[in-house]
């Protein structure tokens, strides 16, 4: 099967946590993910998820502490999500793929339907910021 290395930003700001719906376009369309993608050869995971968060959402983060590494095994393969704090330091998300975006409380992150392999991240954020 498939292995498939990605990196989440949990970026913060205002004690919110910022939020993607997966475009119709996207595997898992309508689930909500933290935002972020592969990390390619020769790349950290920070600096993929700089990269990913520049070419996805138009604007330049600083990563911060680790939060929790997730394998999840899906139909298409297994993913390994790495998951990092993170501040925005230049500009504002703007959405190229997908199709909604949420701030959101801590308490609140269950209000939405989680990616599978997102949701161990989740728990640890509700727990951390409760």
């Amino acid at each position: 099967m498939k292995h498939i290395t990605v990196v989440g930003a949990v970026i913060i700001k205002n004690s919110q946590i910022f939020a993607c719906k997966r475009g119709p376009n996207m595997s898992l369309a309508g689930l909500w993910e933290f935002p972020g993608g592969k990390v390619e050869v020769g790349e950290s995971a920070p600096e993929a998820l700089k990269r990913e968060i520049e070419e996805e959402l138009g604007c330049t983060i600083q990563v911060g502490e680790f939060v929790t590494t997730t394998d999840h095994q899906y139909d298409f393969g297994i993913v390994s999500l790495t998951t990092y704090l993170c501040e925005i330091i230049q500009g504002a998300p703007t959405l190229t793929e997908h199709s909604e975006e949420r701030w959101l409380d801590p308490n609140d992150l269950h209000t939405v339907e989680w990616a599978p392999a997102d949701v161990p991240a989740v728990e640890l954020l509700v727990s951390k910021f409760s």
